[in-house]
């Protein structure tokens, strides 16, 4: 099994699926296709015969149940897509066997050095074979290692008919990195009672709780003149994209909080004098703290339009997704069916709000109740970003003990 799902995870991580949050089509890159198609095959080659791929870049697939026990239909689900954040392109994975606590060097030439000084974490997996970047690009473990966990999981289901299942179902998706990974989602199609997503960090996590989440894109626009007769006349867009940036409070930067605190995150800033953009994410677990960061975020800009003629600055504030904890609270049950699955697998599970979201936390809104399982990476979308073999074996390990309690508990 630990060979199995190395393997699938190579093959998937050598294929370029990143997304683009600009593009306004479904899926947001073409290339998400790539992967897509390899795996529909690959489902129908072990036996799913209606492995499906629909014209967004869905993919839907069915265990058939082999027992005619009442038992209720179990969704697996993760995401194809890798972040825009940084590269996906020509991965070059390094396995480092039986690490030793020490620095490990990424990339001799760029002298990029992956530490436990900065990533303490890495000290839990000595002795442990770790996968890790060269340094030039993300690895894809968020979420390729889940999709490898799930495939090989289904994969020995299948091989070994003996353990008794009911109905599962496989769901793939696009573009959860850009926030519309479930945009296009047949909920109802799908047919699972419950649903997880195995879109986790490190081994042992175990979520229900997301932020709450938002897209602020601003626009400013400036007035551009001849520096040398730009006195009263002048405005520069950067300047005062800047000025805006400053009005916001410095300690709800991501770089400040933890665990359930919330922030205001820079994504991106371009511009001239004349013209520029900037993009945040806004994340806050509580739902009223979040509703009162866009009040803030709209009174800022009114501040700036008001300060400066012409009203220079235009705000796109979009949702993303809410805190799944509502939903997921009242069938609670599938929390700790999950959480004595790891248990059962010599895991200690680990409940935490998830400082992120998951294609889980819209789906819990859209019906299906989608906690979050652990599918073993770290430091994801940059060049930091490793996995250890041992956590994606015990992924899968504990999805196959899940559904095994669904039928037996």
């Amino acid at each position: 099994m630990k060979n199995d799902v190395l393997d699938r995870f190579l093959r998937y991580i050598a294929i370029d699926t990143k997304s683009d949050d600009d593009s306004t089509s479904c899926p947001s890159t073409g290339k998400q296709f790539n992967l897509a198609k390899i795996l529909v095959e690959e489902l129908k080659s072990m036996g799913l015969s209606d492995a499906s791929l629909d014209e967004n870049c869905y993919i839907m697939a069915t265990l058939p149940a082999n027992t005619d026990k009442a038992i209720p239909v179990i969704g697996l689900i993760s995401h194809m897509d890798t972040s825009p954040d940084m590269s996906g392109e020509n991965v070059r994975p390094q396995f480092i066997e039986n690490y030793d606590g020490k620095d490990i060097l990424l990339n001799k030439e760029l002298n990029i050095i992956l530490s436990p000084a900065d990533f303490p974490e890495l000290l839990d997996y000595k002795g442990q074979t770790l996968v890790t970047t060269d340094g030039t690009t993300l690895l894809g473990a968020d979420d390729k290692a889940g999709i490898a966990e799930i495939v090989t999981a289904i994969d020995y289901l299948l091989k070994n008919p003996q353990i008794k299942h009911g109905t599962i179902k496989i769901g793939f998706t696009p573009d959860e990195e850009i926030g519309r990974g479930v945009d296009k989602f047949d909920v109802q199609k799908f047919g699972a009672t419950y649903a997880y997503t195995m879109d986790g960090g490190a081994i042992g996590e175990l979520e229900y709780e997301n932020f709450n989440a938002a897209m602020a894109k601003i626009s400013v626009q400036g007035r551009n003149v001849h520096p040398g007769y730009a006195k009263n006349k002048m405005f520069n867009s950067m300047l005062i994209a800047m000025e805006l940036n400053d009005l916001l409070p410095v300690n709800e930067r991501p770089e400040f909080t933890q665990d359930y605190e919330g922030f205001y995150h820079l994504i991106k800033m371009d511009g001239n004098v004349e013209k520029s953009e900037i993009r945040y994410i806004i994340r806050d677990h509580d739902r009223q703290k979040f509703e009162n960061k866009k009040v803030l975020i709209r009174n800022v800009v009114d501040f700036i339009n008001k300060k400066y003629p012409g009203n220079p600055v235009s705000l796109e504030l979009t949702d993303q997704y809410y805190n799944m904890r509502e939903k997921v609270e009242p069938v609670y049950h599938v929390v700790e069916k999950a959480r004595k699955a790891m248990e059962l697998c010599g895991v200690e599970p680990k409940v935490v709000p998830i400082r992120g979201g998951t294609d889980g936390a819209r789906l819990s809104y859209m019906g299906l109740p989608c906690p979050n399982i652990f599918a073993g990476g770290h430091n994801f979308h940059g060049k930091m970003e490793y996995v250890p073999v041992e956590s994606m074996q015990k992924a899968v390990e504990v999805i196959i003990k899940l559904i095994d309690l669904y039928t037996n508990d």
